[in-house]
């Protein structure tokens, strides 16, 4: 049997029934303390802590906090008034009888291991390899791993093949910006690094693979959110020979087993709950709504309609009724203005329902008589009910900033259950939304998606009818995966692109791979691909991926560590035909 020089343990393994042990143990000193001549250090390794009694202090003349040392003794108990039950190694330490130093007296710190919660993230990430001596970052990383040899395992049993597809790819037309690179070979030309595995994934279809799957990076030129880095990971997949119901069923089993077996939290029974696009804007204001959250949306449009107030006139007038805080202070309701004015709304009316019936409130007097009696049937408000109004001249500006009060009264009320995992399936997303910035139609999600009735001819009055094969996983409010029925007739995506402004020649062209591949024969095919660092985020209840991410660039999207993005010298650019061109 090999021994190991350095460790006969790691140090959070011994317990009490390892007294009399001689064991070696290696790691870093997380804390020194000097007991009149007795010295105490705590031994760490990413398994745990064992605390080491030194009586020679000689042995730690060269050492600091976290320097790494290797120590050898044997396993005692420790006294009564000692012991620590919050570690596993809480009742025994080890009586140092030899101390090694392993690497050289440590600097001093940037900052303390034990406090990065208070550490600003620039620094934490600048410093990441000691981030991650903490219990935080340790604890993150090896969730992470364990979650991603569990789905590997789990795809390999449900019959899918794990393909690696190239990271060096073509820049597409996705919705993102892409990061590029520079050949050198064929200068002017350059590579892409992909935003998804879309086309790969679809040609291996049409390649014979049956079930494809792959832990893919991500690359995505854009601003850094919560939810979004420059690099992140997904479990891509693809599937020929399915409808999207088969999908669906696939995507539930795999979020519902892997929530449930590393997260404490309550997960959303099978088979989660389907919603339109078009009843999630309606209810909840938005295409990813947190369940959690009871309030939902009703519009009062109809009933309103010959208003005599004039910001409600002409307009989409949207409402949220909130049953028992009509006692609430008026300083609580002003909050909930200000937090309105903060998002862009002009303001925000309510009224409330008295026990006499009457309803108070600043809009109250702009309601005639009908209209108050018709509001209260017809959203059956209850005595000390609250009514939220929120109009805006467009449908969509109105869905929004309804989903954003719902937001804010659900955590102001405390509505939110924070231990549950509320899952849910968003599905027929229009194929195209018009963008008033471009003052043209886009994309809604997936332009590979497959339209429900194709589309051969079209006119633009329509093109808000048109719905796609096209779903979203959905959890507390956040996208977790995006799927789809893919579209394999030539003629529709064509089609499809046209709309969006691109012509047949530079679709073809762009695509030249897939169109091609097309022509020699395609299955019908589907797939999705949840995001890893999502699910990590929302089972450790972290704020943002970076936290779940070994090493993630900072909020800047800058690597203070590596110290990239960097500059190349002149001799590269020259090898790489390129110029830089200074801003003025």
């Amino acid at each position: 049997m090999k021994v190991n020089k350095y460790r006969t343990n790691s140090c959070g393994e011994l317990t009490i029934n390892d007294l009399g042990k001689e064991v070696t143990l290696s790691g870093f000193v997380s804390t020194i303390r000097d007991h009149g001549g007795v010295m105490f250090l705590d031994l760490r390794d990413n398994i745990g802590i064992t605390q080491v009694v030194v009586h020679d202090e000689e042995m730690l003349k060269h050492v600091s906090k976290e320097t790494v040392i290797k120590v050898t003794g044997k396993v005692i108990r420790r006294d009564d008034d000692t012991i620590n039950n919050k570690l596993l190694t809480g009742e025994i330490e080890i009586m140092c009888e030899s101390l090694e130093i392993l690497s050289p007296k440590a600097n001093n710190l940037p900052f303390e291991i034990d406090s990065i919660n208070e550490v600003n993230e620039e620094i934490r990430l600048k410093y990441r390899y000691l981030d991650m001596r903490g219990k935080k970052i340790s604890r993150n990383m090896k969730l992470r791993s364990d979650v991603l040899h569990y789905l590997r395992n789990k795809m390999y049993d449900l019959g899918f093949m794990e393909v690696q597809t190239p990271i060096l790819t073509v820049s597409s037309p996705e919705g993102a910006r892409d990061f590029v690179v520079p050949s050198r070979k064929f200068k002017g030309k350059f590579y892409a690094l992909p935003q998804a595995p879309q086309i790969y994934k679809e040609i291996l279809m049409v390649g014979g693979v049956d079930k494809y799957f792959q832990v893919a990076p991500c690359f995505r030129d854009e601003d850094s959110r919560k939810d979004r880095t420059l690099e992140f990971y997904q479990l891509d997949m693809e599937m020929s020979y399915v409808t999207e119901e088969d999908v669906l069923e696939i995507g539930e089993e795999i979020f519902y087993d892997v929530f449930t077996n590393f997260s404490n939290k309550k997960v959303s029974s099978r088979p989660f709950r389907r919603i339109s696009y078009k009843e999630a804007m309606d209810s909840y204001g938005s295409d990813k709504p947190d369940l959690r959250n009871p309030l939902i949306i009703k519009d009062a449009s109809d009933i309103l309609k010959n208003t005599t107030f004039n910001p409600f006139k002409n307009s989409v007038i949207k409402v949220i009724v909130v049953d028992d805080i009509g006692t609430k202070p008026n300083s609580w309701f002003n909050e909930v203005v200000e937090y309105a004015s903060s998002i862009g709304m002009p303001g925000i009316g309510y009224i409330t329902l008295m026990e006499d019936g009457s309803l108070k409130g600043p809009i109250d007097k702009f309601l005639s008589e009908e209209e108050r009696m018709s509001l209260i049937k017809e959203f059956d408000m209850k005595t000390n009910s609250v009514m939220f109004f929120i109009a805006n001249k467009k449908l969509s500006n109105a869905r929004k900033f309804a989903g954003l009060i719902r937001d804010e009264l659900g955590n102001k009320l405390d509505l939110i259950d924070k231990d549950k995992l509320e899952l849910c399936i968003v599905k027929d997303f229009p194929m195209f939304e018009f963008d008033e910035k471009t003052n043209k139609y886009e994309f809604c999600h997936n332009p590979f998606s497959m339209p429900h009735n194709g589309i051969k001819e079209y006119e633009k009055e329509n093109l808000d009818d048109i719905l796609a094969y096209q779903f979203d996983f959905v959890c507390n409010g956040n996208e977790m995966a995006s799927g789809a029925i893919r579209n394999t007739d030539l003629d529709s995506l064509v089609k499809g692109f046209e709309i969006v402004g691109y012509t047949k020649e530079e679709v073809e062209k762009r695509f030249n791979s897939l169109f091609t591949a097309f022509k020699y024969g395609v299955p019908p095919h589907g797939g999705m691909a949840p995001g890893i660092d999502r699910i990590l985020m929302l089972m450790l209840d972290e704020p943002n991926l970076r936290e779940v991410q070994a090493f993630p660039a900072s909020s800047s999207g800058q690597d203070q560590m590596m110290g990239s993005p960097s500059i190349l010298d002149d001799e590269q650019l020259e090898e790489l035909g390129l110029e830089i061109v200074k801003e003025d």
